[in-house]
């Protein structure tokens, strides 16, 4: 079978697969209409919700989700690398370098741009760019392309792009796009997380208007009132509409109730305990927390956590939920926007996890000191990695030794000098601080290989 006849294949299986989704979809729905749309799976929920791409983002939960992994692929430093043998240096002469570290566009910085097609493939599964190149074939501007938009597909045995403008729909060649998919059964497309968790979103979503209208309507809004005799034309009507206007909704709730002749109210309404609708809200939230594979105590439903487990929390949040995307970025912008002969000469892009260290200076410090006494830093470099000027003190830009603190320059005429003297003893083990973050980062770097 030529590779042709694969993709053709794989075209047809995707087609299958889409229509058992849109087999539930209704006539005044656009995805029964518009096969572009089909990638953009979403419809009602069994709870009654209607959960698209759009409306699940009104669920807390899902938004502080979504917010954790695309926040950090837009903030997080990325730096296009040129190495060469043993040496590695930021490429910040190539024009591609600052479209995305500074300016994706002419309106739109890079964290923007790069956030913005992280929520696309967070959430829809696929995020598009248009890719723009001067006369030389640099990439100089990316505008993020709305997913809705594109339809993915084979002409000629080349994959192409089209997108719908309006009432036209323009073609875009592979080149021209930049495509990263989420999780897909075809390495094409990418899954909507939307349609696989549309039954929990719904039921999240569900609650939300439950215990909205609950409060709205009095804190016990089902009620039954009965009249000894029975009421005919306007008089039920006027009844109905008088209880309704003065004691329904929530600034209502308390106010005293005047019954006449002979009325009787029984109370209907299932308490929120009874149903253990808390319980339930909770309950989703750890749910949303499978769905995007994040821990728990991150979506801040902290009832389990305790601070001993939240320290080892958060380095599987950076190795579980986040490396896995920033691979998936990194790979889709090394085979996407460099050229052959850029990969031939040594260039890649990496996220610098160390941006994870910002918010908190102790443990900077920690690490710093760690790695400058281990002499696997040196004064300067760390300087550098806090924005600082580096020292013109030249002894700055060697590494150090652990005993006594000194150049490595210095340390034969230190040992001389010190001969017979008893050694300056250092501490048996580095701060717990240090050793997470160096875990950490080691299982960074192993995922990456």
């Amino acid at each position: 079978m030529s590779p042709f006849e694969k993709v053709k294949l794989l075209g047809w299986h995707f087609g299958q697969k889409a229509k058992r989704f849109f087999n539930d979809l209704s006539l005044s729905d656009p995805k029964a209409w518009d096969t572009s749309l089909w990638n953009l799976i979403g419809s009602q929920s069994l709870s009654g919700e209607n959960v698209t791409e759009e409306t699940a983002l009104t669920y807390s939960a899902f938004w502080n989700a979504i917010t954790l992994i695309a926040g950090p692929l837009g903030s997080m430093p990325l730096h296009l690398i040129q190495q060469k043998g043993k040496d590695k240096k930021n490429a910040i002469n190539q024009r591609l370098y600052h479209v995305m570290h500074t300016k994706y566009n002419p309106y739109m910085t890079a964290m923007a741009g790069r956030e913005c097609i992280a929520a696309h493939a967070l959430t829809w599964g696929n995020g598009y760019a248009e890719i723009v190149r001067d006369g030389y074939g640099d990439v100089v501007e990316l505008w993020p392309i709305p997913p809705n938009r594109v339809t993915p597909t084979m002409e000629g045995g080349a994959l192409v792009y089209k997108i719908r403008v309006d009432n036209e729909v323009i073609t875009l060649k592979r080149e021209r796009v930049l495509h990263i998919p989420g999780m897909g059964f075809d390495g094409f497309i990418g899954y909507s997380v939307i349609a696989m968790a549309r039954k929990s979103i719904g039921l999240g979503m569900a609650m939300e208007t439950f215990g909205s209208e609950y409060f709205g309507q009095g804190t016990h809004p089902g009620v039954i009132v009965s009249h000894p005799n029975q009421l005919k034309g306007d008089s039920h009507k006027n009844l109905k509409q008088s209880l309704t206007e003065t004691y329904s909704g929530l600034g209502k709730a308390h106010r005293l109730m005047l019954l006449e002749d002979g009325m009787k109210i029984e109370n209907v309404g299932i308490p929120p305990n009874d149903s253990q609708f808390l319980e339930s809200r909770q309950f989703q939230i750890t749910d949303m927390a499978r769905w995007t594979n994040l821990p728990v105590h991150k979506l801040k439903e902290m009832s389990k956590s305790s601070f001993n487990n939240i320290e080892s929390e958060n380095a599987s949040y950076v190795v579980d939920s986040l490396l896995p995307w920033f691979i998936r970025h990194e790979q889709g912008y090394n085979m996407q926007l460099l050229s052959e002969a850029q990969l031939k000469q040594g260039f890649y892009f990496k996220h610098n996890f160390e941006g994870l260290l910002r918010a908190n200076s102790a443990d900077r410090a920690a690490y710093y000191k760690a790695m400058i006494d281990n002499t696997i830093m040196t004064p300067n470099e760390a300087r550098v990695k806090e924005d600082m000027n580096p020292s013109k003190d030249p002894l700055a830009d060697e590494l150090w030794a652990p005993t006594g603190r000194i150049p490595l320059s210095k340390f034969d005429e230190y040992l001389k000098k010190n001969q017979g003297k008893q050694p300056v003893q250092e501490p048996e083990s580095e701060p717990q601080p240090v050793k997470e973050q160096q875990n950490a980062l080691k299982l960074i770097e192993t995922g990456r290989k």
